[in-house]
């Protein structure tokens, strides 16, 4: 198997990681680098993924570095091609996303600065919340064109969504295909018209009230699991469409996914960082996909649009 390219996973929480695993374990490239402010964390965690190595038959080195709050450490993500920001606090039972502007805006601007100084061509995959003000800030921050710097939503809030279908009609995850625009939180933009289970329209199987109730719960998605936890949030499929992004830029492979990404002229909406669909390549987005929406659809996605435009344009001053 051909491996190379080299990509660094920032913070090493459960969702950092998980990430970090799922990476390695794709076997693509020569070195996934964890990183984490903890002292000896991302060491013991790389030590304990490398570990693992013989068992499951995968070659890719994992290398576990501390960074200090004055950058120390960074250097080991020098010529990384894909960057993953993980790092922030993580939601408690009761809050939202918003709730977590302020601290994770000072966290991400400094990971971010530093990335920007030891890994200047990487490709920027945020994930930190809240998701669509954290991408915004990470693209003023780095000063990296716009295609090189996205936010994995998009793919997460689709994953729950077809599982919730799936799980209510007893089908198999396979046979479902659904889609989510908009931001990541309480505008999210379901899209009815691109959903279907076994090539039929979302509509024909499932009445309204049902697809209405499922829309409500993908949206409250996140909160159900980290009530649930009472600590902690949600990183077992956060990671994995996390690992998706980065494995479709590292193969270049142009596949289309539902990602936050520079909208500037698409769907009539400019100057925003929203989730849609795009396609992924080794320079990052090389395309914003668009789709036809119905009138409700479009709506949804606009409102979405103006709703984060006003908060991206607050963080940046954080």
């Amino acid at each position: 198997m051909s491996r190379k390219g080299k990509v660094t996973v920032v913070g090493a929480g459960f969702y950092g990681s998980t990430t970090a695993q799922r990476l390695a374990e794709y076997d693509i490239f020569n070195e996934v680098v964890l990183t984490d402010i903890i002292e000896g964390k991302p060491e013991g965690l790389a030590l304990d993924m490398n570990q693992s190595r013989p068992v499951e038959g995968f070659e890719t080195k994992v290398t576990g570095q501390t960074t200090g709050q004055a950058g120390e450490g960074y250097e080991a993500i020098g010529g990384s091609d894909i960057v993953i920001v993980t790092a922030g606090l993580a939601r408690k039972p009761g809050m939202s996303r918003m709730d977590l502007i302020e601290t994770n805006a000072k966290i991400v601007r400094s990971v971010v600065e530093n990335v920007a100084k030891y890994a200047p061509d990487a490709v920027l995959i945020v994930v930190s919340n809240p998701l669509d003000e954290m991408t915004a800030l990470a693209a003023k921050v780095s000063g990296f064109p716009h295609q090189r710097v996205m936010g994995q939503a998009g793919m997460l809030d689709t994953a729950r969504f077809s599982y919730f279908v799936a799980e209510k009609l007893a089908v198999p995850v396979g046979s479902v295909r659904t889609l989510t625009l908009g931001s990541h939180g309480d505008t999210m933009v379901p899209v009815p018209s691109a959903c279907s289970v076994n090539g039929k329209p979302l509509a024909d199987v499932m009445d309204q009230a049902k697809i209405d109730e499922i829309v409500d719960r993908t949206r409250n998605g996140g909160a159900e699991v980290v009530a649930l936890l009472k600590t902690g949030s949600a990183y077992y499929a956060p990671s994995a469409a996390a690992a998706r992004m980065a494995k479709a830029v590292a193969e270049d492979s142009g596949a289309v996914m539902p990602v936050c990404t520079w909208v500037d002229g698409e769907y009539g909406i400019s100057g925003v960082y929203l989730g849609v669909e795009a396609e992924i390549g080794r320079s990052g987005v090389k395309k914003v996909v668009e789709r036809n929406l119905t009138d409700a659809e479009l709506a949804g996605l606009k409102e979405a649009a103006e709703a984060v435009r006003a908060k991206q344009a607050d963080v940046a001053n954080l």
